[in-house]
C-alpha cells in the first residue's frame, strides 16, 4: 500500500512540478503536446528524442491535406525510437534506415541536443533528407545529429510525405483548400515541422531565432522552396543547399492538376477522376498500383501557398528569405558514361554524343565543354551531365540569390573522392573506386560528422581529415552565418566571383569560367 501511494506521489510530481524536474533531467522535456522522455548517449554527452510527432497522422480524410496539429498525449511519451518512414519504394542502395517500419502515419521528427545545457540558447539545424521526393527518411544513419549536437548545435531531422502521397495535385483538392491550390504536401509538412521547432525548441535548449535549414538533393530543393514560402521565411536564420534547387523544377498548378486527374483515372477502379475514391485505396495498395503504373515521380507545384509564383520571378522581386546562404555541388554529380554509354572516351565519340543531344548547337556546347584528350573528354562529359542533372540549377539559384540579397552567399565545389566500398557490402567482390570526383550525396557523412556510422566504406585518415574540415565550415556557418573560423582556409563570398573547393587541402577558385559556361548554355536555350 505504501509503495503504491509513493508511486502515485512520484507520478503526480512529474506533472505538478514538471519545470523543475526537466531542469534536473535534460532527457525529460515539456513541449506543447505533452512531456517527452528521451535517452542519453553517454559516449558523446548528447541526449536524443526520436519519433516525436509534429503533426497528426495524414490518413483517411487527411490524406492530401495540409498537415494538422499534433494531438496532445497524456503522461510521458517515451521518445527512444524512430517513427515510421513515409510511404515509399526501395529506391536507393545508399539509404540505411533505422525507422520502425513504414506507414502513412509518418510525420515525426528527431532531435539531438547537448546533455549539458548552456546558459545561452544554442543554434538549431533542421535537416531535410534527399531522395528525389520519392524516398528518404530522417532515421538514415548519414543524417544522425549526435556529432553536430556534440559541437553545440541542436539538430533536427524531419520526415515529410513523398511521391503520390506528398505531391499529388488535383482540381478537387484545389477547390477544397483555402488558398485554392494543391500539391506540395511534403513541403507543407516541412513547413509545419519548422513551425513546431520554432515553438518548442527552447525546451531542448535551442534558440528559435537561430534556425538554419539544410538539405541535400531533394532536401536542397526543399531548402530553396522554403526560402520562397511566406509562412516559413520568419523562422529561417540561415540556409544550406547541397546539390539542388527548385529553379526550373516546378509545375504550374494547371499542369499539376491535369496530371492528378490522369493519376486518379488510372488508379481508381471505376476509372473516375474522384479524389474521394482515390482516398479509399489503402496506402500499401495505392503505392503498389502507382508504382506499377509508373506514377511515382512528382514535381513541386506553384500552389499559391509554398510557391506563389515561379521561383525565378520571386527572386527577381526579392521575395525570399534574405539570410546567409551556403550552397554548392559535388564534382561528379553525373558521370561521363551517362553521355558516352559504352563508347570509348575519344574526342570523336564525344562530339557524336553531343551532336545527338544538341543537334543544332553541339559545336557551341563543345566550345563550352572543351576536350582534346581522353582524360579531358571524361571530365568534360562529366561536367556536362552534372550540369544537366543538378549543378546548373544549384549555381543559378545561388548566383541569383547572391545578386538580389543583402546577406552573403558562400559557394563550394566538393571534390573529395570517397574510398572503395568494402567487399562485404559489394556482393563479395573487390571493386576499386574509379570515380573521377565526388559523387552525388557523398559529402553528407563528412559534413555532419557521421563517417563512423557508415561502415560500408574503407575510411582512411584522409577521410576523417576532410570530415573535420567540412564539418568545421558547416558548424561555423550554423552558429554565425559565416563558415570561416580558426585553422580553416578563408572562404570568400560568391559576390567576389570565387568559390571554395572542399577537399583535403581546400583552395579558393575563380568562378569566372563557371559563369561563362552557364551564361553560354542559357543563351542556347533562349
Amino acid at each position: 500500500m505504501f509503495k503504491s501511494i509513493l508511486c502515485l506521489l512520484v507520478v503526480f510530481s512529474l506533472f505538478a512540478c514538471d519545470s523543475s524536474y526537466t531542469a534536473a533531467d535534460p532527457s525529460l522535456v515539456t513541449v506543447q503536446q505533452g512531456m517527452l522522455k528521451g535517452y542519453v548517449l553517454p559516449h558523446n554527452q548528447v541526449v536524443t528524442f526520436k519519433g516525436v510527432p509534429y503533426a497528426s497522422a495524414p490518413i483517411n480524410d487527411k490524406r492530401w491535406q495540409p498537415p494538422q496539429a499534433a494531438e496532445p498525449w497524456k503522461g510521458v511519451k517515451i521518445a527512444d525510437d524512430f517513427g515510421h518512414k513515409c510511404m515509399q519504394n526501395s529506391m536507393f542502395s545508399d539509404m540505411q534506415f533505422r525507422a520502425s517500419g513504414m506507414s502513412e502515419d509518418c510525420l515525426f521528427l528527431n532531435i539531438w541536443a547537448p546533455l549539458e545545457r548552456e546558459q545561452t540558447p544554442l543554434p538549431v539545424l533542421v535537416y531535410f533528407y534527399g531522395g528525389g521526393f520519392v524516398a528518404g527518411d530522417g532515421s538514415e544513419k548519414r543524417y544522425d545529429g549526435a556529432s553536430m549536437a556534440s559541437k553545440g548545435i541542436i539538430t533536427v531531422t524531419v520526415n515529410y510525405r513523398l511521391s503520390i502521397f506528398g505531391f499529388l495535385a488535383h482540381p478537387e483538392l484545389s477547390a477544397q483548400s483555402q488558398y485554392k491550390g494543391s500539391g506540395n504536401y511534403g513541403l507543407l509538412d516541412q513547413q509545419a515541422a519548422l513551425l513546431w521547432v520554432a515553438q518548442n525548441i527552447e525546451a531542448f535548449g535551442g534558440d528559435p531565432k537561430k534556425i538554419t535549414i539544410a538539405g541535400e538533393s531533394a532536401g536542397s530543393m526543399s531548402v530553396s522552396a522554403q526560402m520562397f514560402a511566406l509562412d516559413s521565411i520568419p523562422y529561417i536564420a540561415g540556409a544550406i543547399a547541397e546539390s539542388g534547387s527548385i529553379l526550373s523544377r516546378v509545375n504550374s498548378l494547371e499542369d499539376a492538376e491535369q496530371q492528378g486527374v490522369q493519376v486518379a483515372q488510372t488508379l481508381n477502379e471505376d476509372g473516375s477522376a474522384s479524389i474521394e475514391a482515390l482516398r479509399e485505396i489503402p496506402a500499401e495498395l495505392l503505392l503498389k498500383q502507382a508504382t506499377e503504373a509508373g506514377l511515382v515521380w512528382f514535381r513541386p507545384t506553384i500552389d499559391g501557398k509554398i510557391l506563389s509564383k515561379a521561383p525565378d520571378v520571386l527572386i527577381a522581386e526579392k521575395k525570399f528569405a534574405d539570410v546567409p546562404l551556403m550552397a554548392g555541388v559535388n564534382s561528379q554529380e553525373g558521370s561521363y558514361q551517362q553521355l558516352l554509354g559504352d563508347s570509348e572516351a575519344t574526342v570523336e565519340n564525344y562530339l557524336l554524343a553531343l551532336q545527338k543531344l544538341y543537334p543544332e548547337d553541339y559545336v557551341k556546347v563543345a566550345e563550352l565543354y572543351p576536350a582534346s584528350t581522353t582524360e579531358q573528354v571524361k571530365l568534360a562529359a562529366q561536367a556536362l551531365m552534372s550540369d544537366r542533372f543538378i549543378s546548373a540549377s544549384t549555381w543559378n539559384f545561388a548566383q541569383s540569390v547572391a545578386a538580389n540579397a543583402n546577406a552573403q552567399t558562400y559557394y563550394y565545389l566538393y571534390d573529395h573522392v570517397r574510398p572503395a566500398i568494402k567487399v562485404e557490402f559489394n556482393q563479395g567482390k573487390e571493386q576499386p573506386n574509379s570515380d573521377l570526383g565526388a559523387v552525388h550525396s557523398a559529402e553528407i557523412e563528412y559534413a555532419l560528422g557521421n563517417l563512423p556510422l557508415n561502415d560500408a566504406f574503407e575510411w582512411a585518415e584522409a577521410d576523417h581529415q576532410v570530415s573535420a574540415i567540412v564539418q568545421g565550415y558547416f558548424v561555423n556557418f550554423i552558429k554565425t552565418g559565416n563558415p570561416n573560423g580558426e585553422m580553416l582556409v578563408e572562404w570568400p563570398v560568391l559576390s567576389s566571383q570565387q568559390q571554395l573547393v572542399l577537399k583535403q587541402l581546400p583552395e579558393v577558385q575563380s568562378t569566372e569560367g563557371l559563369r561563362a559556361r552557364y551564361q553560354g548554355m542559357a543563351a542556347l536555350q533562349q
